[in-house]
């Protein structure tokens, strides 16, 4: 994470970019929404205000017109002729059609007087008085309603919504509940319900022409929904916000932004003092923020004009300018890593960045000169070298080899000189490989089966040698003269002490892309201080002297690492009782400029 946010900060173009952003955008847009909060800010506190202002006083007036209607029904309950009708219940039908006429009588004179939609009183125990309740439409066994075995057991006043009932009413009532005793004794005589109807809370109840689309609500603390200025279409179900109801039931007054179905009001609401209810105004508070929203469209249009404006500036310099300096980066890069084939570095620009073209691609041809200059004169220098390699392995070897062979002509006659001779052909026939320097690994096999051959001929004795070669390794190139000095040095260090004890094991095998040559013995070791000296650089003078100890394993080292590079010097291990193993790593491609190199010398 840390590399890549370096990497785009390296840019001059995301720089540029930035730049614009942290200017100019970033406070554009900090100034644009601080503008628009502090606007929705004051716009809701104004309407807070109002609200507040306007509810306190609907409050009022509901809370006079409460008071009111109480102490009407408290003048009905307190007729004396009602009190008279209800103190003992009819001894039959008689005398309880009497009963409905006369209550019914009175009722008619007294609701005038009250100030709601409908007024009903009900018996004590209706179930004795069915022929009135009847006449009220209503059924006898309105006892099983939970209302009214509610109402039958509390003292004091209470309030409960009617839902519309199929062939009753159409539109939801609030009922005013009041149980009553006689006026002398503590017996319950009845029950008035004084049911206030839609059109009577919408006088108290009523949006301000102020506020657009503003919706009131008359609720209980708990939630429930008494009166919805909106043709009452949430009467009777819970508010849809619990957060709001919370709120509601910590403070007698205020106001909160809520979100519901999906969008947003400004709610403000007062307490009642004489009933648990709340007065409740709820605004869409995008028809508060109309204008602001406005602004802020412009804003937003004007801020993506600005916006487009700005990239058509940053693309026009990353187009003109840092695409070009981007591109001669990428080529420079190529170049690091030592790739000079790039296109040409041209532009027919005028200017500073067209100087910059030419001046590098002028720069890039002379290194590629350069380069291919010394590219030859390492070839040549590797070819010398290998010439002088080759000549210096083991001279001395072809002089002892022709003395064995004078000295047996002359003492013994013997029919293997011929045998030697024609190995010591072979030898000098495979060493040769006219005159090139790759060769196979077969014939390289080959060379040091003669050369082993000679040997045992010059010593009179067995060289005990194994071979494990892979087959399918045989055919594939190989740099000459790498085998015999190495099966030399084994023959030098493990058989020469011990023809009887003595072996060599001379193995190939394959490992992912190189040849794996492995020559082992069961002497007593290669010393060390010959092995420390392989990588010592010696001055050219004394490099690869006949009076130098361990010329052999030098030149073969040498020349791995010449060709194939230093991961493929030779790899010597000495072992804790004694015994060298060598191990050669050869690639399985060889370069044909490699195959070539002195065909021409």
């Amino acid at each position: 994470m840390n590399r890549f946010t370096l990497r785009l900060g390296a840019s001059l173009r995301n720089r540029i970019i930035l730049v614009f952003f942290m200017i100019i955008i970033v406070p554009f847009l900090i100034f644009a929404y601080f503008a628009h909060i502090k606007s929705i800010e004051g716009i809701t506190n104004t309407n807070t205000k109002i609200s507040l202002s306007y509810l306190q006083q609907a409050a009022k007036n509901f809370e006079i017109y409460l008071n009111t209607l109480n102490d009407q029904v408290n003048t009905l309950i307190g007729n004396k002729r009602v009190q008279d009708l209800l103190i003992d219940p009819p001894a039959n039908s008689a005398e309880e059609e009497d009963f409905t006429v006369n209550l019914l009588t009175v009722l008619y004179q007294a609701t005038p007087q009250i100030d709601a939609f409908r007024v009903r009183v009900y018996p004590i125990n209706p179930s004795l008085y069915p022929s009135y309740m009847n006449t009220l439409g209503e059924a006898a066994n309105i006892t099983s309603e939970e209302w009214f075995t509610r109402s039958q057991g509390t003292v004091g006043p209470m309030w409960e919504l009617f839902m519309p009932q199929q062939g009753k009413y159409g539109r939801p009532l609030l009922g005013y509940i009041k149980r009553f005793s006689g006026l002398y004794d503590r017996k319950p005589r009845g029950m008035v319900v004084t049911e206030v109807s839609e059109d009577h809370l919408k006088r108290y109840f009523s949006p301000t022409e102020q506020l657009k689309n503003q919706k009131l609500l008359l609720m209980n603390r708990d939630g429930t929904i008494y009166y919805d200025s909106s043709s009452n279409e949430w009467a009777g179900t819970r508010f849809p916000s619990n957060s709001f109801i919370t709120h509601l039931q910590k403070n007698p007054a205020g106001s909160q932004t809520i979100k519901i179905d999906g969008h947003k009001y400004l709610t403000t609401y007062v307490s009642l003092d004489s009933e648990p209810w709340a007065i409740v105004s709820l605004t869409l508070l995008k028809e508060l923020t109309g204008t602001s929203d406005e602004m802020t469209r412009l804003l937003i249009i004007f801020l993506f004009i600005y916006l487009v404006c700005c990239f058509a500036v940053v693309f026009y310099i990353t187009v003109y300018f840092t695409h070009p300096i981007a591109r001669l980066v990428r080529l420079m890069r190529r170049m690091e890593e030592g790739n000079f084939q790039t296109e040409a570095l041209t532009s027919p620009r005028t200017d500073e960045v067209g100087w910059l073209y030419r001046g590098v691609g002028s720069l890039v041809q002379r290194i590629d000169v350069l380069i291919q200059e010394a590219w030859r004169s390492e070839r040549k220098k590797k070819a010398l070298e290998f010439q002088v390699l080759s000549h210096q392995i083991n001279p001395h070897f072809l002089y002892n080899t022709l003395e064995s062979i004078r000295w047996k002509a002359e003492n013994h006659g013997r029919s293997d000189i011929s045998e030697m001779v024609s190995a010591l052909g072979n030898l000098l026939r495979l060493s040769l490989n006219q005159g090139k320097e790759i060769t196979t690994l077969r014939r390289e096999i080959e060379q040091v089966k003669a050369y082993v051959l000679i040997e045992q001929a010059r010593m009179g004795k067995t060289i005990r040698i194994l071979y494990s070669i892979d087959e399918d390794l045989l055919d594939f190139p190989f740099l000459r003269l790498l085998l015999q000095p190495l099966v030399e040095n084994a023959i030098q260090h493990s058989v020469r002490s011990d023809f009887e004890k003595g072996k060599i094991i001379v193995s190939a095998r394959r490992e992912k892309e190189d040849m794996i040559i492995e020559i082992a013995d069961n002497g007593k070791g290669i010393p060390q201080s010959i092995i420390d000296e392989l990588d010592y650089e010696d001055p050219e003078e004394e490099m690869y002297t006949t009076t130098r100890r361990g010329v052999g394993l030098r030149n073969v080292n040498d020349r791995l690492k010449l060709y194939f590079g230093s991961d493929y010097k030779l790899q010597i291990q000495i072992g804790a009782q004694g015994g060298t193993r060598i191990l050669l790593r050869h690639p399985m491609k060889v370069d044909e400029e490699l195959s070539k190199t002195g065909e021409a010398h």
